[in-house]
């Protein structure tokens, strides 16, 4: 069962996708599940970046209500490779720095990419890498980066704190910034008064204070993205209709 807070998280984070919906051109379903999970590796990791593939879930096709609710005004359905398919399992490929996380060992091509991967061989269709103590907005290698992706690549920005208590946090950097937190109400215990707010601590001893996430397409624009339960509905995404 997918964490309280961050189920909260995907809620508040939907509702923003939802208002501003018309500001993007497409849209991607990412399972919260599969984001809880990339989380772990993340915290794990820290301070490393981490990089991870995805391919559609081609047994789920999406709703087409869900399609309809989150479709905005300059919608395109054939931007990308996978766009009408749920995002699928995540798949941990890579960790290290900014230089050396886009770059996949030799000695893991074998177990990571046999062939039963298919005639897409080594290629996933979408990527997520993570951004640690950055804002999740693309940088000149990242934009390079994605001209080689079928579908869309995301980043996952991780503020935290080392466990000496030092503090480095980079967001002098211009484009649309998407905070995935939950409600005030909801984490506010996790912090003390007078000091920075909280959302956990990860395993390593790095406390986290916020997280962002965005997605993009090779052409430069921006996605959006909506978290999905496992039937492929956004969390708090009224579909009584269905």
């Amino acid at each position: 069962m997918v964490a309280s807070w961050l189920v909260d998280a995907a809620t508040s984070y939907n509702h923003s996708s939802l208002e501003n919906r018309d500001s993007y051109s497409a849209f991607v379903l990412l399972p919260v599940r599969h984001l809880e999970t990339i989380l772990n590796w993340a915290f794990k990791a820290l301070p490393d970046e981490i990089l991870i593939g995805f391919d559609p879930l081609d047994t789920m096709q999406m709703d087409a209500e869900v399609i309809e609710a989150c479709c905005g005004a300059e919608h395109d359905g054939d931007l990308f490779a996978g766009q009408s398919f749920v995002i699928g399992e995540p798949h941990l490929v890579n960790r290290g720095n900014s230089f050396s996380v886009h770059h996949v060992p030799e000695e893991w091509i074998d177990d990571l990419f046999s062939n039963n991967r298919g005639s897409r061989g080594a290629r996933f269709t979408h990527w997520m890498h993570t951004h640690p103590n950055c804002v999740a907005i693309p940088s000149e290698a990242d934009a390079d980066a994605a001209q080689h992706t079928d579908g869309v690549d995301m980043i996952l920005g991780i503020e935290f704190s080392n466990p000496d208590g030092s503090v480095f946090w980079f967001d002098d950097v211009e484009g649309v910034r998407r905070t995935l937190k939950p409600p005030a109400r909801s984490w506010r215990r996790w912090g003390r008064r007078r000091q920075r707010t909280v959302l956990g601590r990860s395993s390593t001893g790095h406390r986290i204070h916020g997280l962002e996430l965005i997605a993009y397409h090779r052409t430069g624009v921006g996605i959006n993205v909506l978290l999905v339960d496992d039937e492929g509905i956004p969390h708090g995404l009224n579909m009584d209709s269905r």
